[in-house]
Parts: C-alpha cells; structure tokens; sequence
C-alpha cells in the first residue's frame, strides 16, 4: 500500500475527494490517500508542500504558479475546476463601507500573504483602476473564521472568500457582500511535489484517474444538491447555482492560460520574471 497525504480547502468543491475516500476507491488500487483540511487556504497549503508534509494539493492556480516561481519545488499536473472562481468582496455588517469603490485604501483582511484573498485583492485592485502601491493594504486574519470574528471588530475592513462559502454568513448578517471578483482563469488545479512526482509517477497517475472518474459523475449522483447543502449548511438554491456554475476538469493548465496568470502576476509586481512552462506544469 503507498501513502500519500493530498491537502485542500473544506469546502463543497472538494467532496468529490470526500466521496472517492469514502468508496474506498484509492485503497481499491493499493493506495492509502490520507485528505488534509487546510482552512488557512493557498498559503497555508503551499507551506505544507514546501514542508513536506503533504505530497499533493487541490490549490488555487494563481497562488501555486506564484509560489513555485518563487521556489515552492512543485508542479501542476491537472486543472482540477476549470471554471473560474467566483470570490465575494464582503464587509462587517455595520460597516460604513457600501461600495467596492469605497474600500479604496482601506485594509483588506486574508488569510497569509501568498494566499488567494491576498492575490485576488490585487486583481480587484487592478479591475477598478486603483494604485496597487498606495491604495491596497493589508491585515492578516488566518482563516475565514478569523475575518468572521475580525472584520466586526475593526480587524480589516474587508474579505475576499468563495462566495458561495461565504453565503451563509451573509444570510445571518454577519458579512455584507459589496461586490464580486471572479478569477480570470481557471480556480483550482492539483500540484504534487517534484519528488513524488519523480518517484511515484505511475500511482499519481492512478490518483487522478481516480478523482476524475468521480467528478465526471458528480453532477448525475441523485440528490447531490441537497446532499451538499446539508453538509456544507447551504440553502438549496445556492447550492443548485453553484452547481450549475462549477466545471471541473480532467486536463492540464494550458500554455495560454499559464501565460496569462503569469502575465497578471508580473504587471500587479506579485513575481520578479516569469519561467517557462515546463517549470509549472507537469505531463502526466
């Protein structure tokens, strides 16, 4: 039996991994997968993979391409959703902010610096023409729980976070959501660490083959709607959207659209140059 440790946000775009591990599916082809929850996000995750302690992660694309330019030794194997990423722009709600324009300036909360919350703000930044040097600041909160708890008391003045995530939170009226910010690419790809890669190719491979055959199935599995709205304490609607909206995929990164995060992370000054493909993206 190989061992293999894959870590990924708790949230709905990962049950597939969820119903895979429950199905016994990896133990079925002598692979013991164990699944981490990081609830810190890209950053936490891409610690974790420079630590050694996972192999693999289901991470947001524009935050592993950043960190293995920056030396994370990782590469991207498969676009694991390909649709893009929907992230809310919230507020307290009793914030005197109403607008995205009015958060110019203003500290955005994330949860490290490197993670998605973090490179996202510079996309929203750069959407509404703000000065990337002098218009964005930052205060870190660690997870979505800390800006549930922090943004009420003043600790940042605004979070970016999966809106469906997030939605319920809305509803209670903790947060207000003042806006969207959808990623300009595809939302979350599957890096493994250069080292397994090069030693364990062949039960990679069977990894994925694993995941994607239970993705192509996961929009048919009867009642899927309400099953993920129970567990993730959804309204049914939101979960029914959501659905509706989400594609995952069972190919690589393209050139085209690793051009693109990396030309976006080179203009906002994220990166110093960028690398060639082959760095990033790895042929399985």
């Amino acid at each position: 039996m190989k061992n293999f440790k894959i870590g990924g946000v708790p949230e709905h775009f990962n049950f597939p991994w969820y119903l895979a591990l429950k199905e016994k599916s990896f133990q079925k082809q002598n692979i013991n997968l164990r699944w981490i929850d990081y609830p810190g996000g890209t950053g936490q995750m891409n610690k974790a993979l420079r630590n050694k302690e996972i192999d693999m992660a289901v991470i947001l694309t524009e935050g592993i391409v950043r960190d293995i330019i920056k030396g994370n030794e990782a590469k991207i194997v498969q676009v694991f959703v390909k649709s893009p990423l929907i992230w809310g722009i919230h507020v307290a709600k009793n914030s005197d902010y109403h607008t995205v324009s009015d958060l110019k300036g203003t500290n955005a909360a994330i949860s490290r610096f490197g993670s998605g919350s973090h490179l996202m703000a510079f996309i929203n930044a750069k959407n509404h023409n703000w000065d990337i040097n002098s218009d964005l600041k930052f205060k870190v909160i660690d997870t979505l729980e800390g800006a549930l708890q922090g943004l009420p008391e003043g600790k940042g003045d605004y979070f970016m976070w999966e809106k469906f995530t997030t939605k319920p939170f809305v509803d209670q009226g903790i947060f207000r959501r003042v806006g969207n910010c959808p990623t300009p690419w595809p939302c979350f790809v599957i890096a493994v660490r250069n080292d397994i890669l090069e030693n364990e190719p062949e039960a990679v491979k069977v990894i994925l083959d694993i995941i994607n055959a239970e993705t192509r199935k996961f929009k048919s599995i009867p009642d899927i709607d309400v099953l993920l709205s129970n567990r993730y304490q959804q309204k049914l609607e939101d979960v029914q959207e959501w659905l509706s909206l989400t594609e995952w995929s069972r190919k690589n990164l393209t050139d085209v659209e690793l051009e693109e995060v990396q030309n976006r992370l080179l203009e906002l000054k994220l990166i110093d140059s960028k690398v060639p493909s082959e760095k990033i993206i790895a042929k399985i």
